[in-house]
């Protein structure tokens, strides 16, 4: 039986910028974990948890994952990303979270708000990004809400990302805009192209659909208070891993 205090880690990247919610450009590194409670029809990280990157897994402490970050960045970095897949799923995250916090790095996280952790109170980079109709999945509601209340009455640094692909996605974000309209807030545009592994030939579709969401976010008088952003990673890698 494998110890449940070790970890499932994918990829250890970096460092490079997050492309992606509230600290977006940022320089961090990141520890990508497997196994997801979702998944979305446009995932572009399906090999988390549709089997197909199982051998990819390794099961490592949380001071092995600070030393395969540490032999990755060196000294070059003070903020580390946890991506997924879904890494609310791992309580055992808290003592990796602990242990960057004692060596002074900073700590980021995005999930789909479908599983409170302790830990998320310990993430200084916290985003809720909540999924849309396009991904085919359902959003539980009483299970955001109790999440969200958690954070905000600890006084929590978080926020809520919707991604959005198509105007029924665009009404959905202005109903969690409105839902929680004291959490800041960021529209991001989604990528629908995962099979184009040329990034130059990605660009000119990144920025108009990053276009589209702007025109339709600005003439928008329900969302006023609105972040909108690209997927910053995409425009200079397109589709590639570990960037």
């Amino acid at each position: 039986m494998s110890n449940p205090r070790r970890i499932p880690v994918m990829e250890v990247f970096g460092p490079t910028v997050q492309g992606e919610g509230m600290v977006i450009g940022r320089k961090t590194m990141f520890v990508r974990t497997a196994g997801c409670d979702y998944q979305c029809a446009w995932c572009d990280s399906a090999f988390t948890w549709d089997g197909t990157g199982k051998d990819e897994i390794r099961l490592l402490s949380a001071g092995e994952v600070i030393q395969e970050l540490e032999r990755i960045g060196g000294s070059s970095f003070d903020h580390v990303t946890l991506s997924g897949g879904n890494p609310a799923l791992l309580p055992q995250l808290g003592e990796l979270i602990v242990g960057l916090h004692e060596r002074g790095i900073k700590a980021a996280l995005e999930t789909q708000g479908s599983r409170w952790q302790p830990w998320f109170t310990d993430i200084d980079d916290l985003t809720l990004s909540p999924k849309p109709p396009s991904s085919g999945m359902t959003t539980d509601w009483a299970v955001l809400d109790d999440i969200v209340e958690r954070l905000l009455n600890q006084g929590s640094d978080f926020c809520l990302k919707v991604v959005v692909f198509d105007e029924t996605d665009l009404a959905y974000g202005k109903s969690v805009h409105k839902r929680y309209a004291d959490v800041p807030f960021y529209l991001q545009a989604g990528n629908g192209n995962l099979t184009e592994s040329e990034p130059h030939l990605m660009l000119p579709y990144l920025v108009e659909r990053y276009e589209w969401l702007i025109e339709l976010a600005m003439a928008d008088d329900e969302l006023r208070g609105v972040h909108v952003l690209p997927q910053l990673h995409t425009w200079v890698w397109g589709n590639k891993k570990g960037v």
